[in-house]
């Protein structure tokens, strides 16, 4: 019996890390009051980095054309694209004036590297304020770039939006990359507002040209091929110059992955750059995630046996109201409230999912871009 007092007091520890995590960390977004910011009417350069992207630049670039915004500028760049992503840049070229293409051609030092041709499409915007997407990306509404520079002040250099996928009807699998989607946007925000900014996501981000410039650009992990977005935001942010943009019409959509495979590639990607990030982030997120897994491991462990089972179910009833609590405040400001119900299966599965990636991750290195 001491085996399992020792296991039920660690158990007390990790609900109380886990009320942390839920109740005040994450509770700083799901309580956070949105003000509206009127428009700044900066000049904007929209830049989207394009890789064999030519049938998603035809569905999606009207409605970043379409925005209702008085000066910008779009720059297209093609980075070594083998279809007709060049072609269907020159088209909408020919058509619309405020449109400027970068056509990438590889060298040996930075060959299949993102971030050698971002940086050029960086260097040949016009504007000072830099407003980035993907090309498999739609602004949801006509106030995009309106709604993503609006926070932009004499401080304020970087902004963090928000990227939803779309929703499909029926599909598990698109319920679970909504859920990590959803999961992630709570903490990057939640950091941001606790000035732990650790990441953000390439598919909805502004920031000034001046924060690129002075940070060197992406040199200090060029040699990580993934990275543009999150390992760029987790070397240049600070409490003062970083904040976040949640206002609907700012959300761009993005088609999700339709196979278990092409997710799980991805993740992979994405969790081999967070390797890169620094320790007190590494450190903060481990915490959490640990602290999850090893929630489920001992409240599974100590009801099989029933020990101290009245005051075991007490407080997993206690963490589970108040992780419900803040993530439907937080799925509310999101626009993801059909997520919350499910909440229990998504996320032991996300837990899983992510101790399986771990584990891939340390016999093989993930693929990076195209």
């Amino acid at each position: 019996m001491y085996v399992f007092e020792i296991l039920f007091y660690s158990f007390v520890v990790i609900v109380g890390i886990q009320i942390i995590y839920y109740g005040f960390i994450f509770g700083k977004f799901a309580t956070l009051k949105q003000k509206k910011i009127s428009p700044k009417n900066l000049p904007v350069s929209v830049i989207i980095c394009a890789k064999n992207e030519a049938e998603n630049l035809k569905e999606n670039l009207p409605s970043i054309l379409s925005q209702a915004y008085p000066k910008f500028e779009i720059v297209l760049i093609n980075d070594n694209s083998t279809d007709t992503t060049l072609e269907v840049m020159q088209t909408f070229k020919s058509e619309h004036e405020h449109i400027k293409i970068v056509n990438v051609k590889p060298i040996e030092a930075f060959w299949g590297n993102k971030k050698y041709a971002l940086t050029l499409g960086i260097k040949a915007a016009k504007y000072d304020t830099l407003l980035f997407t993907d090309a498999d990306c739609k602004p949801v509404s006509k106030h995009w770039i309106s709604k993503m520079t609006a926070p932009f002040d004499t401080e304020k250099k970087l902004v963090i939006g928000y990227g939803p996928y779309q929703k499909i009807k029926g599909s598990l699998l698109n319920l679970l990359i909504r859920f990590e989607t959803f999961m992630t946007a709570v903490q990057y925000f939640s950091y941001v507002k606790i000035g732990q900014t650790y990441m953000a996501v390439g598919r909805n981000l502004a920031y000034r040209k001046e924060l690129f410039f002075e940070a060197n650009g992406f040199m200090s992990h060029m040699h990580v091929k993934s990275g543009d977005d999150d390992l760029f935001v987790n070397q240049v942010a600070s409490k003062k110059n970083t904040t976040i943009c949640i206002a609907k019409e700012s959300f761009t959509e993005s088609a999700p992955k339709t196979t278990y495979k092409s997710w799980i590639l991805q993740k992979r990607r994405h969790v081999s750059t967070a390797s890169h990030y620094k320790l007190r982030h590494k450190i903060l997120l481990a915490l959490f995630y640990c602290s999850q897994l090893l929630f489920w491991f001992l409240a599974t462990l100590l009801m099989s046996f029933m020990f101290r089972w009245e005051i075991v179910i007490g407080l997993i009833a206690l963490r589970f109201i108040i992780q419900y609590t803040t993530l439907y405040s937080a799925a509310a400001k999101l626009k993801e409230k059909d997520l919350i119900f499910f909440v229990p299966f998504l996320e032991l599965f996300l837990i899983l999912f992510q101790f399986f990636i771990f584990i891939k991750n340390l016999s093989s290195k993930p693929q990076h871009w195209k």
